[in-house]
């Protein structure tokens, strides 16, 4: 019987098996290999690790597990969950089947792009989504943001603090008034409407926005609305649906951590994992004593 399984080993699945190893519990991590930015060149705003690659950061994340012989990070997919009594039943993708006190789902989000081909080519390598991640690369150089109506005019305003040379490209409509293009144009922003055939660039490097009349607009970056989806599939298994209000455990033994559940940066999703490490502890713990206790008076 474990402890924990912790689903997920990106910053908040490692940052809380460090907490609970330290802890002395038993714990297992169950990594995909799939981490949310697998296409990111850089970790940014994590002071210690800034501009770190997040495959050695992860890799730095599981050397650091090492001495803790009670966490087995493993490589595998949890396929199913089911509760048994107090207890849950994990299947794993070998079919091998390990039961827990305690769930910590740390499964993070996945990202949708819009269908215009090249954006998953250049996505994390000229293609981005925060200008807090990857606006200081490409500062005071001609950049893109894609995007309609009041997202799309509210990320180009945004961009300003780091390049006076944006356009607002909406491929179509771009869904805002009179007033709005106005005080875009009043920052310098320039909207183009044309539909968008495709983006370009040589070695991963972002060149160009070309329009399906054929026309060019050459560019450093191109940023968008990031529309990620939360990876909830195990959490539908157990029949358990998102709270409305912030709370863990999300159910008796389930616990949420990371983009899953409520952060989108590495840093606050390293200090989640240790928050919910901690939570996870001392829940347990109380149920330790708590039958302990019970013995005793029995005694």
């Amino acid at each position: 019987m474990l402890d924990v399984i912790i689903v997920g080993a990106g910053p908040a699945g490692l940052s809380a098996a460090l907490v609970l190893g330290r802890s002395r519990r038993y714990t297992l991590v169950c990594d995909s290999g799939q981490p949310r930015n697998a296409s990111s060149r850089a970790v940014h705003n994590f002071l210690t690790r800034d501009g770190i690659s997040p495959k050695e950061f992860r890799q730095i994340g599981r050397e650091q597990l090492q001495p803790y012989a009670n966490v087995e990070l493993r490589a595998t997919t949890v396929t199913e969950i089911k509760r048994e009594g107090n207890f849950f039943a994990v299947k794993l993708s070998d079919n091998t089947i390990q039961t827990t006190r305690a769930l910590l789902l740390a499964t993070g989000m996945t990202d949708t792009l819009p269908p215009i081909e090249g954006f998953t080519k250049f996505f994390g390598a000229g293609v981005f989504f925060c200008p807090y991640c990857d606006g200081w690369e490409v500062r005071d150089q001609p950049l893109v943001v894609f995007g309609q109506g009041a997202a799309g005019e509210a990320l180009a305003l945004q961009l300003l603090q780091w390049s006076r040379d944006i356009v607002l490209c909406t491929s179509g409509p771009s869904q805002l008034d009179a007033r709005e293009l106005a005080f875009l144009a009043h920052n310098e922003i320039r909207v183009r409407e044309d539909p968008i055939a495709r983006v370009e660039g040589f070695d991963q490097q972002l060149e160009r926005i070309v329009f399906a009349d054929g026309s060019i607009l050459p560019c450093r970056a191109l940023f968008l609305q990031s529309r990620p989806q939360r990876r909830l599939e195990l959490l539908e298994q157990l029949g358990i649906g998102l709270p409305e209000r912030y709370q863990q455990p999300i159910a008796p033994g389930v616990y949420m951590a990371g983009d899953v559940y409520q952060t989108r940066w590495v840093s606050g999703a390293v200090a989640d994992g240790v928050e919910i490490g901690i939570l996870i502890n001392k829940e347990l713990q109380k149920e330790d004593l708590t039958r302990s206790y019970r013995v005793f008076k029995e005694e």
